[in-house]
């Protein structure tokens, strides 16, 4: 007899190349509200989608300001798990400030990195960066 096996769910994924401009971050985030909410194929909350996008506009504004250079924007979505890449041509890695600094900037990654279950920063054979943030979809 045949064991009966749930059909497993694909993972989805998007991928955008987004220019180095000042509407980048707000593209990318109308971008990833979409995508999370209507082409995933996962039920993810408003507070999860929220997170998601908030974490997006962040690498990617610091992408475009400070990697000046394009930026490639993926999102990759398995059951319980949202993952956001963001690809620069920058080798500098994200400048991790203090909550309490009271520099401008900087305190970004701080916010994202406590959104995310996992964050990481892995430079690329051409010189650039991949940045990661994975965040808890359930």
């Amino acid at each position: 007899m045949r064991a009966h096996r749930r059909p497993r769910r694909r993972a989805a994924c998007a991928t955008y190349l987004l220019p180095q401009a000042e509407n980048s971050a707000r593209w990318a985030r109308h971008l990833t509200t979409a995508f999370l909410t209507r082409g995933c194929g996962e039920k993810l909350s408003g507070d999860q989608v929220e997170d998601a996008t908030l974490v997006v506009s962040e690498l990617v504004t610091n992408a475009t300001r400070h990697g000046r250079s394009s930026c490639r924007l993926r999102l990759h979505v398995d059951p319980g798990l949202v993952t956001v890449e963001v690809e620069d041509a920058s080798p500098v890695h994200p400048r991790l400030c203090s909550p309490l600094d009271l520099d401008e900037g900087g305190r970004g990654i701080v916010m994202v990195r406590e959104l995310s279950q996992h964050f990481a920063v892995r430079g690329g054979p051409g010189g650039g960066k991949t940045v990661q943030a994975v965040l808890a979809a359930s």
